[in-house]
């Protein structure tokens, strides 16, 4: 965090004539979003939610987010934080969820919203966030309906040699090979899960004659291929790097060994290939419980170094 940005910390943690924060569970196509944050002349998942939310609220609203998403990233699982003024402050705030559905367009929507401590922060308070990455390969491509939301690549994938690969990227590292670079960010990131899932989400029957057409193992199993990546925190297009070394390893063109080699090195490589926005999409946030949140907001703001390692700088 620079020394510039805000703490986002409320006037009071109470209704007294303070502030009131309340926690807002969000989710939201992002096809037709240019990302999270807030741009100028740029439609944004932030920009629609905060004219939204203060229109209703009668009061400028600033959202604090879990993770901002580039633009084309969906979310089913977001988070945010806002801090209301006490007078503003909603009594039930489940009827805002239901306000805010009129107000917002068919592409974004408030699923809750709930009074939280003032020490609930949605960025700094957050234990681990969880993306899933979908792809088909079909060789038709994505089924229509899931288009928005699934990558084709038609192509034959070796889902073990992927797993290998994923496999030895767990753990505490230095993944600057995966990030584009953000000035005075760490690239230093715990990475918790990751590992691949074969499926078949096409009506019944369909997937059984498609078997016996192509006479494969493969073909029984599904098309629909899904990344599940999960980390403490992921520096900026890390999960959509991580993805897209995979798909080379699937594909037979890298090694497993090549994409643990990645991590010795300090700076983005230019061999790992940004996987496509539209299949990535933000699923949960872990936080703490509530008595543990101010001690999880500090540990989030040390920077962090790789034992036995470099500082990351």
């Amino acid at each position: 965090m620079n020394a510039s940005e805000p703490r986002n910390e409320p006037a009071a943690p109470h209704r007294d004539g303070g502030f009131v924060r309340f926690r807002l569970d969000i989710t939201y196509d992002g096809t037709d979003f240019s990302g999270w944050a807030r741009q100028p002349g740029l439609r944004t998942v932030c920009g629609v939610l905060e004219e939204s939310i203060s229109t209703v609220l009668r009061e400028p609203v600033t959202l604090t987010v879990a993770g901002r998403t580039d633009a084309g990233v969906h979310a089913s699982g977001q988070v945010a934080h806002m801090d209301v003024s006490a007078a503003a402050a909603p009594d039930e705030p489940q009827r805002l969820v239901r306000r805010l559905a009129r107000f917002l367009p068919p592409d974004v929507r408030v699923k809750a919203v709930t009074a939280v401590p003032a020490e609930f922060d949605a960025r700094f308070s957050a234990i681990r966030r969880h993306y899933e990455y979908r792809i088909t390969t079909a060789r038709y491509g994505a089924e229509p309906l899931r288009a928005r939301d699934t990558v084709s690549v038609p192509k034959d994938l070796d889902l073990d040699a992927m797993r290998a690969a994923s496999a030895g990227l767990i753990g505490l590292h230095d993944f600057a090979a995966f990030c584009r670079r953000k000035e005075g960010a760490t690239t230093i990131r715990e990475l918790q899960r990751f590992d691949w899932a074969r499926s078949d989400d096409r009506p019944a029957g369909s997937a059984r004659a498609d078997a016996r057409s192509a006479g494969s193992a493969r073909a029984a199993e599904g098309d629909i291929v899904t990344a599940y990546v999960s980390a403490d925190a992921f520096c900026w297009s890390m999960v959509r790097s991580l993805v897209g070394a995979m798909i080379a390893v699937g594909e037979g063109r890298r090694t497993p060994e090549w994409t643990v080699a990645l991590l010795q090195e300090r700076e983005r490589s230019s061999a790992v290939l940004v996987a496509p926005a539209h299949g990535l999409s933000l699923v949960r946030v872990d936080y703490p419980a509530d008595a543990d949140l101010a001690a999880r907001n500090a540990a989030t703001r040390e920077v962090r170094s790789v034992p036995g390692g470099c500082c990351g700088d």
